[in-house]
């Protein structure tokens, strides 16, 4: 029924359709008779018919197609479901030459609309009718209870209910100790650590107080006395005694001594008289004693002041003043004259004619002294032994 009454409501718009196709067709349908008139009521069975089949509504001699219906009846019962009807084939293309079959909905070319099961230009569609009076509204069915529906979401957990009050407490149960276990196996040594890093060198520790002075240890025996050696060889006879080494080392003033002789400092002699060759001058006012042995040293030398004056040796460590060589003199009016044997016990010692190291007085040595000729001042070196 309700497929019926949607198919009344496009009554209007499919005669109006079918008045046009009319004119192309001579026969029409021979399940319905048309008469010649201007107007046409269908029956129920006509209008099921007519929109079941691919007749035409009208002759072609009529120009409209004017269907009435008697009143509505009321909604009749609703009927049993009946039997689902098998799937059939949607979107079916008709037979060639006729209208494409289709469903509402789908099935039919682009321009087109799906009416009756049949595709039907957009185009020639009449405006759209106005909506039919609402029908009454049918009873309820009597269907059977639909199937549960399923489980619904589970719900949020509600709140946690106070806290009982605590229970009494247990009896103590009896105390028994267990078995002791075996002892388990000696787990695997462990690899060696990396060596740490090496700490700081601590501060040097105080020195110690040094340790009392052990005693004295006994004297040792006297050892017993070696046996006499034998005489050695006669040596060879020495050469003829006499002079074996000299020479003589003098200055002028002026110009020579320009300056004072101050105390610890030596005299110049630095001109060359005569010489044997080997007894030798270091500088102007130092000379070389070159072999062990006595030597005869003779000095002269005019001063202006009142002073003294020294040999000195040097045998390597230093200058040593030899005291029992000391002259001099009280006034100004007389020349410092030494003369002395010393005796060296190394080789290429060091000889100076100096001023004292304890005296105060700087030396000034004269010049032109007595007259107005330069005047010399004189060393003299032989060696005797």
């Amino acid at each position: 029924m309700n497929v019926l009454m949607k198919r009344r409501r496009l009554l209007p718009l499919i005669c109006t359709l079918l008045i046009f196709q009319s004119k192309l067709l001579s026969d029409a349908p021979e399940n319905i008779n048309f008469e010649e008139q201007e107007e046409y009521t269908l029956t129920e069975q006509e209008l099921e018919n007519l929109l079941t089949t691919r007749g035409n509504c009208c002759k072609a001699k009529l120009t409209t197609c004017k269907l009435i219906l008697g009143p509505r009846g009321t909604t009749g019962a609703t009927g049993p479901r009946g039997p689902r009807g098998a799937t059939g084939v949607c979107n079916c293309t008709g037979s060639t030459g006729g209208r494409a079959a289709c469903t509402v909905g789908g099935g039919c070319p682009t321009g087109m609309t799906c009416i009756g099961g049949q595709c039907f230009p957009i185009a020639l569609l009449g405006a759209t009718g106005k909506t039919g009076a609402t029908g009454h509204t049918g009873s309820t069915g009597s269907g059977n209870t639909g199937a549960t529906g399923r489980v619904g979401l589970r719900g949020n957990t509600g709140a946690t209910g106070a806290r009982g009050s605590s229970g009494n407490t247990g009896a103590t149960g009896p105390s028994v100790t267990g078995v002791t276990g075996n002892t388990g196996f000696t787990g695997n040594t462990g690899n060696t650590g990396f060596t740490g890093v090496t700490g700081n060198t601590g501060n040097t520790g105080f020195t110690g107080v040094t340790g009392n002075t052990g005693s004295t240890g006994f004297t040792g025996f006297t050892g017993i006395t070696g046996f006499t050696g034998l005489t050695g060889t006669t040596g060879a006879t020495g050469a003829a005694g006499g002079l074996l080494a000299f020479s003589d080392f003098y200055a002028l003033m002026p110009t020579d001594n320009a300056a004072t002789v101050a105390p610890g400092t030596a005299v110049e002699f630095p001109r060359n008289g005569a010489t044997s060759g080997t007894i030798v001058r270091s500088s102007a006012n130092q000379f070389v004693l070159p072999n062990i042995g006595t030597y005869s040293i003779t000095w002269q030398v005019s001063v202006s002041e009142a002073g003294q004056l020294v040999l000195g040796l040097d045998s390597g460590g230093g200058v040593i003043e030899l005291l029992p060589t000391v002259v001099g003199r009280a006034t100004g009016t007389s020349q410092i004259f030494g003369s002395r044997l010393i005796t060296t016990t190394s080789i290429n010692n060091i000889l100076t004619v100096r001023n004292p190291v304890g005296e105060s007085t700087a030396l000034t040595i004269t010049p032109l002294a007595g007259g107005t000729d330069p005047v010399s001042a004189s060393l003299v070196i032989m060696q005797i032994g």
